[in-house]
């Protein structure tokens, strides 16, 4: 929990500086450069926990991922990220809404989460995974796609969070978020390819 009220007071601080000024990402993640990955993967998640699409951020957000999971499954000890990622500037409103989020899901996760199903801990290895996956589907750019970011979000998240209590439960989670967003991915695909397909059809026979 010591590592929670840090992240918590680092939070609002960074919230009250960015009603001056919008605030870079690096500001959290240097008052977090001892917390290892989990806290900072979490930090770096939570803009992407929204329904909309967030443009392009969204592919340098994906592109950080499979960063930060590739560091995990070699078994670096700290995060390195690059300084595009870094000097992204956040907004108040943006940053308020990042730390009710955390609030919100530590609340959550605090009252739910157990060390269980051993055979599925979360080892670094599974958890860079999870992290290299989900970056890659992050970095699809999918510009009008609800919850792009979203579910791939979700299988951070949740392994993520299963690292602090060791919970194997929150790992198979994970796997099923990747999957789902594999399937809900696949199903735009092909329903764009099958609406294409139509309109060409369509045309054709149109002109002939």
């Amino acid at each position: 929990m010591s590592h929670f009220n840090s992240f918590a007071n680092s939070l609002e601080e960074i919230v009250e500086a960015s009603k001056k000024q919008p605030i870079p990402i690096k500001a959290i993640l240097e008052k977090l450069d001892r917390s290892g990955f989990s806290l900072i993967t979490l930090a770096l998640v939570l803009p992407f926990m929204q329904p909309f699409p967030v443009g392009p951020i969204s592919v340098l957000g994906g592109m950080t991922f499979i960063l930060v999971g590739w560091q995990m499954w070699k078994g670096q000890s700290q995060p390195t990220l690059p300084n595009k990622i870094l000097n992204i500037e956040l907004s108040f409103k943006i940053w308020n809404t990042i730390t009710k989020a955390f609030f919100t899901i530590i609340k959550w996760s605090n009252k739910i989460s157990r060390s269980r199903l051993s055979v599925f801990s979360p080892s670094q290895k599974k958890v860079g995974s999870i992290l290299v996956v989900g970056g890659i589907l992050m970095a699809i750019p999918f510009g009008i796609l609800p919850f792009n970011n979203f579910f791939p979000g979700l299988a951070i998240l949740f392994a993520t969070l299963a690292q602090f209590e060791k919970d194997g439960l929150f790992i198979l989670i994970a796997w099923f978020w990747l999957i789902f967003s594999m399937l809900y991915f696949s199903t735009f695909f092909i329903g764009i390819y099958w609406l294409g397909f139509q309109g060409t059809q369509s045309i054709m026979s149109w002109v002939l």
